[in-house]
C-alpha cells in the first residue's frame, strides 16, 4: 500500500520558513526500523508518524534523520494540523496524541494551533567541560547557565549576541544533552509582523540527535518559558527563534503546562512507492 507523506512548515504563517517536518498519518503501528529510515530518507529535523488509537486518540511518535526523540512541538504542530487539513479530525474537535511525553493535546484557536505540552523549566548549573569548550571558543559573555530535563539553556547578555552566535558543532557533540539553548531578551526594535513586540529570542542546535541548528524548537519553550516567566514576572509571551528561516511561537505559562501557539502552512504532498 502507498504511504502519504505530507511536509508541513511549522510555527510561520507562510511556505519555506519555521521549521519543516514530514507527516506519515497511517493505519496502524508501523516497524520502527522503517520510521527510522524513512526520517533519514527525508532529512529534516522530524518526521511524525500518527496513526489511530481508541477513543478518538492518536499516537504519535517524532524520529530525527538519527535518532527517536522524546518532545516534539513543531511535528506536534504539523500533525495535528494535517489530521484537520486532511478531514480525518474535525476542525471543531481536539487532537488527542498519546506519546513518549503522556497525553499531548492540540485544538484550533482562530488562525492558531495551541498545543498543551509539559513545562520543563531549567535549573542553574555549572557548565560541563565539554560545554565550558563550546562557550570559551565562541568568546561570548553568559548572563546564567542552566540544565532542564533535555537540554542546556544559556542566557546571553543581548539579542545581538544570540543572533550572532556559532558553536562549534564538533565540540558540542561532546555535550552531554540533546541540544543547546541560546536566549536572551528582545531588543526593542524587535517585533512581529503584526507590529506586536518579541519577549524574547532563542536559538537551539542539537548536533547529538543530527540537527546542528533546528529553525523552530517548540519543546525548547517548555524550559524557555519558565525561564522567562521567573525573570520577567508574567506568563504569556511572543518568542522568536532567530534561525535562517525564523519562526514566532505564543508562550503561556499554566502551572507545569506550557501552551505553545504557532501556525502551519502545508507545503508538499507525495506518497512513498
Amino acid at each position: 500500500m502507498r504511504q502519504t507523506i505530507v511536509q508541513v512548515d511549522a510555527f510561520t504563517d507562510r511556505r519555506f520558513a519555521g521549521n519543516p517536518a514530514a507527516v506519515c498519518v497511517m493505519e496502524k503501528a508501523a516497524d520502527e526500523r522503517w520510521m527510522q529510515q524513512l526520517a533519514d530518507e527525508m532529512n529534516l529535523a522530524e518526521t511524525a508518524f500518527v496513526y489511530p488509537l481508541e477513543h478518538g486518540q492518536f499516537s504519535l511518535r517524532w524520529f530525527t534523520p538519527r535518532a527517536e526523540v522524546d518532545l516534539c512541538g513543531h511535528a506536534t504542530l504539523a500533525a495535528a494540523h494535517v489530521l484537520w487539513e486532511t478531514g480525518r479530525l474535525g476542525k471543531d474537535h481536539v487532537a488527542r496524541f498519546q506519546t513518549r511525553s503522556g497525553l499531548l493535546t492540540a485544538q484550533l484557536k482562530g488562525d492558531w494551533i495551541e498545543l498543551d505540552f509539559p513545562a520543563t523549566p531549567a535549573r542553574s548549573v555549572g557548565p560541563s567541560a565539554p560545554l565550558a569548550e563550546v562557550l570559551a571558543a565562541m568568546d561570548v559573555a553568559t548572563v546564567h547557565i542552566a540544565r532542564s530535563r533535555f537540554d542546556y539553556l544559556v542566557e546571553l547578555e543581548s539579542e545581538a549576541a544570540v543572533r550572532s552566535f556559532t558553536p562549534d558543532i564538533n565540540k558540542l557533540k561532546r555535550v552531554d544533552c540533546r541540544g543547546l539553548i541560546v536566549t536572551a531578551r528582545a531588543g526593542a526594535k524587535t517585533f512581529a509582523s503584526d507590529g506586536a513586540p518579541f519577549d524574547f529570542i532563542s536559538r537551539f542546535f542539537a548536533p547529538q540527535v543530527g540537527i546542528d541548528e533546528d529553525p523552530v524548537t517548540g519543546s525548547a519553550h517548555c524550559a524557555l518559558g519558565p525561564w522567562w516567566q521567573a525573570r520577567m514576572g508574567k506568563d504569556a509571551f511572543l518568542a522568536y527563534q532567530a534561525s535562517r528561516r525564523g519562526g514566532t511561537v505564543r508562550v503561556t505559562m499554566r502551572g507545569e503546562r506550557v501552551l505553545l501557539g504557532g501556525q502551519a502552512v502545508t507545503t508538499l504532498r507525495g506518497e512513498l512507492v
